[in-house]
Formats: structure tokens, sequence, C-alpha cells
């Protein structure tokens, strides 16, 4: 008989998505679920992107260039200028999903058992990417008790080995809506410069920043240019998801012609998706004022009423849209399953990340769950009730 792959034997479930057979299985029972496991914005993608391929006269839906159209990414390099990012049309790879902007990042700095140095908890995917390339994730712990700051400088030291090729960070971040502070990303330019490193940004939350705080990118540092590999998306800023378009962008000329041969051999973004990504850009500055008013309004709700749940410590995020909440469990995964196949109230049960997928650290966050705030404030405070109930009754 054939055998799987060991990569595919070793290639992690989302924690995300796993659960997505309980919920289907709770909705064929008439059970009602409120979404907070994954970050699919209610928010509506705006209208101007819809337009532009209702409205458009392709005779031939055909390839576009591998690395997008040129227009498309001249016209994001004019988006990076209004956020005081200066880069060109040729320091840019249109690609499917900042998914596969953080594989090519990683295939193209890093061999079969290199190792990235990434701050955990982490996007889950990341943990794929690194199964997928061959490359060994190396985490550095952040903390709850610290909100997830960007642990000492002397932690990034002791890990930085010969086989260390990259510091790859998520700001804002996601699961746990940290923003990295100016001085957070000099401390992190200056160990990639010693050490001969790549500093690698996952920015998609870009435009979701609050309290007065300014997203601070690696592309703004001064003396990175051959060190920054920036990844992008439209996924979340236009509340595009769908679309499956990001970005890769790098001053690094060899970073740029590497990443292009990986993406010749898919050939091309889709056609479609960049249509309606090309048009999202002229969305007014006012469409994420309200986004983001929004956003600071439901999270505040989130907080506030997590925070009357006895047992919970939460963090509180200063950027994207999700937060990382400890629950007085022991097992986020038995319990998100429990909500799912055992409790509702009032027909309605909840359906929650388990957060230990979001680190490489085996036996961290497994009573953590990360809580994405994108549906509607009566929907976050009837999904809270739900989780307080539900705690009270639940048995581990």
């Amino acid at each position: 008989m054939p055998s799987i792959s060991k990569k595919g034997q070793l290639m992690p479930e989302s924690p995300i998505r796993k659960l997505v057979p309980y919920a289907e299985a709770a909705k064929e029972r008439g059970v009602e679920v409120i979404h907070l496991n994954i970050g699919q914005p209610d928010i509506k993608t705006p209208q101007v992107a819809l337009d532009a391929v209702r409205n458009h006269n392709l005779d031939v839906l055909a390839y576009s260039r591998t690395e997008g159209s040129e227009e498309y990414r001249q016209k994001i390099a004019a988006y990076y200028a209004k956020n005081e990012i200066e880069v060109t049309s040729s320091q840019i790879i249109v690609t499917t999903g900042g998914s596969e902007a953080l594989s090519f990042a990683m295939n193209t700095i890093a061999d079969t058992g290199d190792e990235i140095i990434i701050p955990e908890p982490f996007y889950a995917n990341y943990n794929g990417f690194a199964t997928i390339s061959g490359i060994k994730v190396v985490p550095v712990a952040s903390q709850i008790e610290d909100n997830f700051a960007l642990p000492p400088i002397e932690e990034f030291e002791k890990l930085i080995g010969p086989r260390t090729r990259a510091i790859l960070i998520c700001n804002p971040g996601n699961p746990t809506g940290y923003l990295y502070t100016r001085e957070e990303i000099k401390k992190l330019a200056t160990i990639v410069k010693k050490h001969g490193l790549f500093l690698v940004a996952d920015e998609v939350y870009r435009e979701f920043t609050y309290d007065g705080r300014e997203h601070y990118s690696i592309l703004q540092e001064e003396g990175l240019d051959e060190h920054a590999i920036l990844v992008d998306s439209v996924s979340k800023r236009y509340s595009m998801c769908g679309a499956r378009i990001g970005s890769l962008v790098s001053r690094n000329k060899e970073v740029i012609q590497t990443a292009l041969k990986f993406a010749q051999a898919r050939l091309s973004p889709p056609t479609f998706a960049q249509i309606a990504s090309e048009a999202a850009l002229e969305t007014p500055k006012s469409y994420f004022e309200e986004v983001k008013k929004e956003y600071v309004s439901r999270r505040d709700l989130l907080i506030s009423e997590l925070k009357k749940i006895e047992g919970i410590k939460v963090g509180e995020p200063h950027g994207a849209f999700y937060c990382i909440a400890e629950l007085p469990i022991a097992n986020a995964d038995n319990f998100a399953q429990w909500l799912l196949e055992s409790f509702s109230i009032d027909g309605e049960t909840v359906m929650i990340a388990p957060a230990a997928g979001f680190y490489a650290t085996e036996g961290l966050g497994l009573n953590q769950v990360r809580i994405a705030y994108v549906l509607e404030k009566e929907e976050l405070r009837r999904a809270v009730h739900i989780l307080d109930k539900a705690l009270k009754v639940y048995k581990d």
C-alpha cells in the first residue's frame, strides 16, 4: 500500500477550520452558530471593486503577467507612497493572497532545515507554510501578561544560530491584535542587520490601528533595503477575503528575482480578482475611518464583556480585529468541540478558535482561544453571554 509523505503527515490542521464539521453538524440539528473563530469581516466590500468586475469588457479571460499587471502594481506603489513607503512597481509581485506571498518569501530565503524566528502566538498558517517549505519555526514566546509585546531582544539573540535566516512578525498581530511600536521595529532592524538576516513583516492589517496609534512599516525603516520583505493582502483591508490577492514587496532585487521564479511556476494571479483589487485602491479614506470606528466599538464591547466573566484573562488589542482570551479551563480544543456538540442557549452556540495551534511550542496556549470581533455588537454580546453560561457548567 502506498504511503503518505512525512511532510503530509507533519502538516498541521488549521485550528480555525478543523472544527467546521462539528459546526456543520450543529447547524443540521437546527442550532445557530455564532462564528467567533474566523477573521471574515461582515463589513461590505467597497462597491467600486464589485462594480469593476460587474462592468468588465473582457472578451477573453486571459493569463495576466506573472508578477501582476503593470497598471495594478503601479497603483499599489502609489498606495504605499501615501503611507510613507517608497517602492516601485518592479519591487512588487502580485500574489494569490498573502498566503502565497508568505510561501514565496519562505522559499526564497530559506532552504530545507533552515530556521525562522517568530514571536508566538502567531498566525497559525505560518506553521503550515514552514512545513511545506521544510523550514523549522523557532518560536520566542510573548506573554498575555505583557499584552503580547515584543519579547526582550536578548531572547532573540539566544535563538540565532548558523541556520537562522529570518525573523518573521505580523504587525498588527493575528491572533493577538498587538501593534509593534516604532522602537520595537528599530530593535528588530538592529538585530537583522547585525546578524545578516531577513526581516519579514506580514502587514495585512495595516489600516486597522486604534487609540491614536500609528502603524510603522519595516519599509519605513532606513537601512533595511536588503533585509526587509513585506507581505500584504487585500483580504482584510477591503473585506475581500475571497479575492485571494496579495503582494510580496522588497527593495532587495535578488529577493524579487528569486520570488518571481516561484511565481512563474504557478503562472499568474487571477485576472478578475486583480480587476477588483485595482479598483478597490480608489476606496476613499472615509471608508477606513468608518470601519475603524466600528471595529473600535466592537473591540471595546467584547473586551468589556469578557472581563466580566470570572477567571478570564484577555489581551487588549490595538490593531487588527482579534484578541486572545485565557479561559479557566484545561483544554480549549475540548471546550470548543463541546460547545458545538453539547451546548446551546435559546438555539444558539458559539464557535471559537483554540489558540494552541497559534503556538509552535508544545503545551503553550492550551487554555487560550482566539476571538475575532468581526460581527455586529449585538451578536458579540450574545456570544459572550453564551461563553459565560457555558464556562459555568463545563467540566474538563
